[in-house]
This record gives C-alpha cells, sequence and structure tokens, in this order.
C-alpha cells in the first residue's frame, strides 16, 4: 500500500494508465540567480521550497502565492521533506563547497509547518552536509488499529564526504554513519520501503577522476552494493525516480569539457535496480542533466541545464519542453483519488496541470 502524500512513500504500486496530455506552468515566485534545488509538498495546495539564500517559501493554495517563512543568511538549503503539515526538516549542503557559506548544521526541524526551525540533533561521526532527504511511512497495527511507523533517511553531500543520517521515530531522534567506504559523494537516496533503497553517489570527490554510481541496500542502510557504475570519468548520478518497485530512472550528469563528449544518457532498471541499461537522452553537451520523475512506467520529465524533456515510451524517444533553466527536483504525486499532481524546481517553480 502506499500513501500519497508527499513527501511519504510506502511500497509502490504497479501503475500503468494511457500516456495522459500535462503541461508545466511556470509560478510566480522571488526571482534567484542559479538553480534552487529541492520543493515538497503534502497535498496538491500545501508545499515548500528552500534555495541557497537561506530562504524557505510556504504556500498553501498550491503555489498561487508564497510566504517567506525563513531567511538565514550564511546558510545554503538543499533539501527539504515534510512528514505532516506541522513537522519537517530541511537539510544544508554545509561549508567549503559554496562561497559565503558559513553554517556547519547539517539539518534543520519544525514542528510547527516552518514558523519556526531548530538545528537538529544526531548521534554518530559529524556529517558536513546534506543533499537529500526521503520518507517512508510503514504500516503496522496498534492497539487494533492501522497506525504507520515514520522512517527518514538523508544522505549527502556534493564535493564530499558521504554520509547518511536515519530516524525512526518521525525525526524525534536521529544517528548518522560514514559511507565514503561506498563512495566518495552522494546526490539522493530512494527508499522503496524501510529496508530496500537507492542512492545516487559517486565513486570520487575529485569529478575529473569520477564515476557515476548508484548503490542498493536491502536493509535499511545498514550495508549498501554498487549495482551500476558508469565507464567514463567525469561523471556522477544526480536524482533518482522509481514509479513502481520494479522500474526506475537515474539522471546521469557529464563535466567533460570536451564538448565532442556530448551524449547525455538516463541509467534505467526493470528488475528492482538488480540491474541498469543506460539509455540515450540527447546529444546535446549543454544540456547537463538534473531532475527527474516520472509519472509511471513509461511517462516523465528530465530538467537539464537549458530546458527539460519529456518522455511516454519509457524513455525511448523524448521530446523537448519548457521546464525552465537547471530543473534539479522533480516531484510527482497521487492524492487519494490516485489523481497525478506534481511540482518541479531549479531556476524557476513549475506545476504539473492535467490538459
Amino acid at each position: 500500500m502506499r500513501i500519497f502524500v508527499l513527501c511519504l512513500t510506502l511500497a509502490l504500486p504497479v501503475i500503468t494508465i494511457n500516456a495522459q496530455e500535462f503541461k508545466w506552468q511556470k509560478l510566480e515566485t522571488e526571482p534567484y540567480r542559479g538553480k534552487q534545488d529541492d520543493i515538497c509538498f503534502i497535498d496538491e495546495n500545501t508545499g515548500w521550497y528552500i534555495n541557497g539564500f537561506g530562504k524557505i517559501f510556504h504556500t498553501v493554495d498550491g503555489g498561487l502565492t508564497w510566504e517567506k517563512q525563513l531567511e538565514k543568511q550564511g546558510t545554503f538549503f538543499r533539501t527539504i521533506a515534510f512528514v505532516n503539515d506541522q513537522v519537517g526538516f530541511a537539510g544544508t549542503v554545509g561549508t567549503d563547497y559554496f562561497p559565503n557559506v558559513e553554517d556547519t548544521i547539517p539539518l534543520y526541524g519544525t514542528n510547527n509547518g516552518g514558523k519556526t526551525w531548530e538545528p537538529v540533533q544526531y548521534e554518530g561521526n559529524y556529517v558536513k552536509g546534506l543533499c537529500a532527504i526521503d520518507i517512508v511511512k510503514e504500516q503496522y497495527i496498534n492497539h487494533g488499529e492501522i497506525d504507520y511507523k515514520t522512517h527518514i533517511y538523508a544522505v549527502g553531500r556534493v564535493g564530499a564526504p558521504a554520509n547518511m543520517m536515519v530516524s525512526h521515530d518521525a525525526g524525534k531522534t536521529w544517528a548518522s554513519k560514514p559511507m565514503n567506504e561506498d563512495c566518495k559523494m552522494l546526490f539522493d537516496i530512494k527508499m522503496l520501503d524501510k529496508n530496500i533503497g537507492f542512492a545516487c553517489a559517486a565513486t570520487h570527490e575529485d569529478v575529473t577522476q569520477s564515476h557515476a554510481s548508484i548503490l542498493k541496500t536491502t536493509n535499511g542502510g545498514e550495508t549498501w552494493k554498487k549495482v551500476y557504475e558508469s565507464k567514463r570519468p567525469f561523471e556522477t548520478t544526480w536524482k533518482v525516480s522509481f514509479p513502481t518497485e520494479t522500474v526506475g530512472y537515474v539522471t546521469i550528469q557529464s563535466y567533460n569539457p570536451d564538448t565532442s563528449v556530448s551524449q547525455q544518457r538516463i541509467a534505467k532498471t526493470n528488475d528492482g535496480g538488480e540491474t541498469w541499461m543506460e539509455i540515450d537522452l540527447v546529444n546535446d553537451h549543454k544540456s547537463r542533466e538534473f531532475g527527474i520523475g516520472f509519472i509511471d512506467e513509461k511517462q516523465g520529465y528530465v530538467g537539464t541545464m537549458n530546458s527539460g524533456f519529456e518522455t511516454k515510451d519509457g524513455g525511448k524517444s523524448w521530446k523537448k519542453i519548457d521546464l525552465g533553466m537547471a530543473c534539479n527536483k522533480i516531484r510527482i504525486y497521487r492524492n487519494p483519488k490516485n489523481e497525478v499532481f506534481g511540482y518541479a524546481i531549479g531556476v524557476s517553480v513549475f506545476k504539473l496541470l492535467n490538459q
């Protein structure tokens, strides 16, 4: 069973629908110079987004208007996720990577819908920064009633070192663990349930020597195994989307300065992440990939440095669409009626509309 309240993940159902006609509509937001990294909604109307100026914005009307809840100078917010309309967490990228960033606290939490934010305490090794958070709700029987245990997973960071933070009590307590033996950089995490999940990684902190890497865990992040590694240098993975338990997609970034190295690729799995194949996106050196989000096994979207792309056949063909520049995170949800809604963020913020 999956609860379609984001950013919450239960077992992913196999949903096959005919390709629908959607369009992305740009929303009016405060101008930002550069790529904004994450956006999160708990229903069609209630959501938050963050950026590198230490700002957190909140909407209750589906993005028609936004309220600035926080501005913290010297903080670079990288990722955000909410358990419900009150409890949420925002991760920072940390110091020594971007200029003018002074905040060494990796994670902030709120218990009042974002009105106030406080540093999150955790046990374990120091975490330099975070790039992604995923939330899983596990169903169980509580005194004869259906209830849920909430597990939260966070990873980072770009530029190294690689660390993971985990909470098994909806964020009340946290523990961290180093992952430098498995990889050198971590960019995204997707848990299919409390045990099985995937992390987007890189094999080296020096991008000139790095290969793109995908890690899989079957025990909630206690151990990881590499299930994919690219054969080319200058590469990392970036973001992951699993529309079902068996079919998943990961964007591959190339930082090769040689403009003749122009083919952009995506990694795809059809067997629950045990094996991965590379599929072509576009032959364009300038189209470095960022966010990815799929509605079902066939229909999905990719953001790149200069445009967006849509597929309706599982990546066999792609059509260029307007998702703004550097669309970094694409969130696709379904409401209790199984209706699709979605939001995306990069330089601009976009909303998915059913035509």
